[in-house]
């Protein structure tokens, strides 16, 4: 199981220094990759007839994760980058095909693509897309987005596609590996069927539920003709709760699930500098036996 961190997005603040050395720490220290969030644009949670009931808002601060890992890309020479997740339908499809591809180009192949549908609609309305849909087009768009990673021309016409004789050149060395998150069934269904790896959400990797969303992942894995190896599971442990202990409890619950990938996620635990975030990975190597 490979071990990760999760890029601190509201927490790290804007120091490109900072930035670097985040990346440059978390490579030395044998991480094996960095997952970043994903918001276009926090919405002001004020005077909402809906009301607000999410996290995060107008004052959240969000590095653009293809960006970021650009600019990331450039400082690091082994690390994989995870977008964890890209709210796919909310972007135009080709448009994030041709981004994704420069920085798998540029990375050498360092790319991890994690798509899912987002739950802002202050998002879509702002860049004009269609929230009501998007759990329809996510699928179309991943199949888009692989005919132009792998085709010099693509002609496609779909329900929400059209592409005539066009291509994204240059093209990256391989299909770039779409994950995808989410816990609905329809979701979990369609990992099954079109993805190269899931990222589950569960509220307590120890409840019986969590080896049943797996056992129904597999399930549809197969029914799609597909191995259950075929598709990998990135676990998530958070440390603002517990302690050493239950994280490596919690490491080997998610091995035991068949995690082949693990996040260590720093935000929310009381890290009141962008430099603690740094300074944390060096005891979490010792506490997770990185």
């Amino acid at each position: 199981m490979k071990i990760g961190i999760t890029f601190p997005q509201t927490e790290i603040g804007h120091d490109p220094a900072v930035l670097r050395d985040f990346a440059q720490t978390a490579e030395g220290l044998g991480f094996t990759h960095i997952l970043a969030y994903d918001h276009v644009l926090g919405a002001d949670p004020s005077d909402r007839p809906e009301g607000w009931r999410r996290g995060y808002t107008h004052e959240s601060s969000f590095h653009e994760p293809l960006v970021l890992y650009a600019y990331l890309g450039a400082l690091t020479k082994t690390i994989e980058f995870v977008t964890g997740i890209i709210i796919l339908p909310q972007r135009q499809t080709a448009l994030v095909a041709k981004q994704a591809a420069e920085v798998d180009i540029l990375t050498g192949g360092r790319l991890r693509l994690g798509v899912a549908i987002g739950w802002n609609p202050a998002e879509y309305q702002a860049l004009n897309e269609d929230f009501h849909t998007r759990g329809r087009r996510i699928a179309e768009q991943i199949d888009v987005m692989r005919l132009l990673w792998t085709k010099p021309v693509v002609d496609y016409t779909g329900r929400w596609h059209r592409i005539e004789r066009a291509g994204i050149l240059p093209l990256p060395s391989r299909s770039i590996p779409v994950w995808m998150g989410g816990m609905s069934d329809v979701v979990i269904k369609r990992t099954a069927e079109i993805a190269d790896g899931w990222f589950p959400q569960f509220a307590d990797v120890h409840a019986p539920s969590s080896q049943e969303y797996v056992d129904k992942l597999q399930g549809h894995i197969r029914d799609a003709g597909r191995k259950p190896e075929d598709v990998g599971i990135e676990g998530r442990i958070s440390i603002n709760a517990g302690t050493p202990d239950d994280w490596a409890r919690a490491k080997q619950r998610w091995a035991e699930l068949g995690a082949t990938y693990l996040q260590i996620n720093t935000m929310g635990a009381g890290l009141d500098t962008p430099q603690a975030h740094i300074d944390r990975m060096h005891t979490l190597k010792t506490e997770l036996g990185i």
